[in-house]
């Protein structure tokens, strides 16, 4: 469910009390340990933690690069978490802390679902968010982006 909101405060004005202490809580703990030079802001329809375009102004697709974000969909809520998406060392390290706390892991790529705020080990949130800095995570948009072009010169040539 995308939101039309303009601001977070927004946002958060139009969730049920139960949704917006959740998401209060969980955006409370990435503001705590949200690496320096990212920005909350809405885009996407949620809230969203980014590298302004000041920064890094050429993306692929025009936007400042989503680092991680926030949303209350239709049947649970979700944390987005790209910098785990973009390391396997951060995915897995990720991935066995969550495990010990012994709370059940529901997790795309770099989305983690839960339906309470009792499903989220907030400590483990916490640590995911702090474990990559800005420049890092530029760094490795920067390679995986040249890696993208030269396979497609590669593909190009042939």
């Amino acid at each position: 469910m995308q939101s039309a909101a303009a601001s977070v405060e927004d946002y958060l004005a139009e969730l049920p009390d139960d949704r917006r202490d959740a998401i209060s809580a969980v955006r409370e703990v990435i503001l705590a340990n949200l690496p320096a030079g990212l920005v909350e802001t809405m885009n996407w329809g949620m809230i969203v933690y980014e590298i302004p375009l000041s920064v890094v102004p050429d993306t692929y697709n025009g936007q400042p690069l989503a680092f991680a974000g926030l949303a209350s969909q239709k049947n649970y809520m979700s944390v987005y978490l790209m910098a785990i998406y973009g390391s396997d060392e951060l995915r897995i390290s990720f991935e066995e802390d969550y495990r010990a706390t012994g709370k059940r892991l529901d997790m795309g790529k770099s989305c983690v679902r839960f339906r309470t705020l009792d499903d989220l080990p907030l400590d483990v949130i916490g640590r995911a968010v702090k474990a990559c800095s800005m420049e890092q995570y530029i760094e490795a948009y920067n390679h995986t982006m040249s890696l993208r072009k030269n396979k497609s010169t590669r593909a190009a040539k042939k």
